[in-house]
């Protein structure tokens, strides 16, 4: 398979999209500084699938790491009714991004990245994104929350636009929960599945749920109680590279292999909480499960209490996603994988670790 080869061996990459095959051998990683090497815990095992080198994250414009904790939250003022105003800016642009060693993808992005901006509200803010096209084809940004018809980013409506063109949604931050946007532009597999789509986290405003306050107080960024939490987002994403409507490549936040190569570092004693959300194309479902531990879950993140506890793998369609939260605060420190299980997808890069330390 394209981009993969047994730990410590050279690949030949095909570039299945140009028909280009290079010869690759491992490089730097230019934004963390470190390189391929079989002794970083969980690449060195006879046999291990791998991809080999490293993707270019200065030329991507992102990090897969950084994208776990970068939440855009906007520019803020104060309504005349006391409410708060929450402006963002979004952009649709096309761009190469490289998703494995050696493997370019011409995606269509929102802000030149894949998955878009992490978006985080309050609820009860009102809302304004400010939408332009920059690339070539028309485009929408869709919310999965509640809405007017004229706000639905779908044909037929004002936030359907073409190259050049700008719109501006603005709508109430409800219901709070784990959203997503995406491109709702036809062909609609089309969009998805060359990378628009990301996260629309809107945090729960503790005034308003007075029996869970202190729970909501825990999910409202900026709080006290939040900052005990390690909180991520994980878009679980794929990239069909030579256009048969199959996918290549499976990950988390775009890149195959990101958190095994540099697994994600977690604190023992602090609890963990994940916004977790499939935006699979071609494939029906997809999942997440976590060695070594249980979770809650909040389906959609929609409630202050979990929907399921104390399981350790989730099922997704697309579109579908939840919160998850568990503690490594009984654990010993080591690495914990966690991976879809649907094997396929783990051996084409859905497959990473979490680096549990003291604290």
């Amino acid at each position: 398979m394209a981009g993969l080869a047994a730990a410590g061996s050279s690949v030949a990459v095909v570039n299945s999209a140009s028909g280009q095959v290079s010869q690759n051998a491992p490089r730097s990683d230019v934004t963390s500084g470190t390189a391929y090497d079989a002794s970083v815990p969980g690449t060195n095992q006879p046999g291990a699938m791998m991809t080999v080198g490293q993707v270019d994250n200065l030329a991507n414009g992102f990090d897969p790491m950084d994208l776990l904790t970068d939440w855009e939250v906007g520019t803020t003022e104060t309504l005349p009714d006391g409410r708060t105003l929450r402006t963002f800016q979004v952009t649709a642009e096309d761009k190469e991004i490289e998703i494995a060693p050696g493997v370019t993808f011409p995606a269509w992005t929102f802000n030149g990245r894949i998955p878009g901006p992490a978006l985080r509200a309050t609820e009860g803010d009102r809302v304004r994104i400010v939408f332009q096209n920059l690339g070539s084809h028309p485009h929408s940004m869709h919310f999965h929350g509640i809405h007017s018809a004229r706000m639905d980013g779908v044909n037929g409506t004002p936030g359907m636009i073409g190259p050049g063109a700008e719109f501006i949604y603005e709508f109430d931050a409800k219901p709070f929960g784990c959203h997503l946007y995406h491109c709702h532009a036809l062909p609609l597999k089309r969009h998805m599945a060359k990378g628009m789509y990301g996260a629309f986290v809107v945090d729960p405003a503790p005034e308003r749920h007075p029996e869970q306050a202190e729970t909501a107080r825990s999910r409202l960024l900026g709080s006290a109680e939040n900052a005990r939490w390690q909180e991520m987002v994980m878009v679980m994403n794929a990239f069909d590279t030579n256009f048969d409507e199959e996918n290549e490549f499976y990950a988390v936040n775009t890149i195959a292999f990101a958190y095994m190569k540099k697994p994600i570092r977690i604190v023992k004693n602090r609890p963990v909480r994940v916004y977790l959300i499939n935006t699979v194309e071609f494939d029906p479902i997809n999942s997440f499960h976590l060695h070594g531990n249980f979770f809650d879950y909040y389906n959609q993140g929609t409630t202050l209490s979990p929907t399921l506890r104390t399981v350790d793998i989730i099922t997704q369609c697309q579109a579908e996603r939840g919160i998850l939260e568990f503690s490594f605060a009984e654990h010993e420190p080591g690495l914990y994988m966690f991976h879809a299980h649907q094997a396929e997808f783990t051996e084409l890069g859905w497959m990473a670790n979490f680096d549990v330390v003291e604290g």
